[in-house]
């Protein structure tokens, strides 16, 4: 197993230095999903939710929050981020909505952690918009799909 990067050797966290690094185009792809029951599913797809259109709003969430990650997340640096897409679908047919997200840059340091958080923000949004209606939904499993770039290289979940 490799070193934890964020413990010093004295075993205190820490922001690791990136400086020496070369930068490199990195890009991650991270998944969630919400379940709720048809219903609740039915009315956001028809558009008739009260609240509006919870996908785009969702979607919003999303790329905001890959943006904010090095603010919610301690020891993320702040990147530069040239691409955020979040993407949303609806399966009926497991009463549930799939979010991808997908975070790029040129830079010294991995996008991961951004992809996950705008998968996670997206799910928490859909849960917000929609507990009026239903308070019981449940939120996963957030994952990592794939990343590339860096001196880790190539990482993809195998399906």
């Amino acid at each position: 197993m490799s070193q934890l990067t964020h413990i010093n050797a004295s075993g205190e966290a820490h922001m690791v230095d990136v400086s020496a690094k070369a930068e490199t185009v990195r890009e991650a792809r991270a998944e969630a999903f919400v379940s709720m029951n048809k219903e609740t599913l039915a009315m956001i797809v028809d558009g008739s939710h009260h609240k509006g259109d919870v996908f785009a709003t969702a979607r919003i969430a999303g790329i905001q929050a890959a943006k904010s990650t090095w603010q919610l997340i301690p020891l993320c640096h702040p990147l530069l981020l040239t691409k955020v897409e979040v993407t949303l679908q609806a399966l009926p047919e497991h009463n549930q909505v799939r979010i991808e997200s997908c975070c790029r840059l040129t830079g010294k340091t991995g996008v991961e952690m951004e992809a996950l958080t705008a998968a996670s923000v997206a799910a928490l949004t859909i849960y917000d918009m929609c507990k009026a209606v239903q308070k019981d939904m449940v939120i996963g499993p957030v994952r990592l799909l794939e990343k590339t770039g860096g001196k880790s290289g190539h990482f993809k979940v195998n399906a």
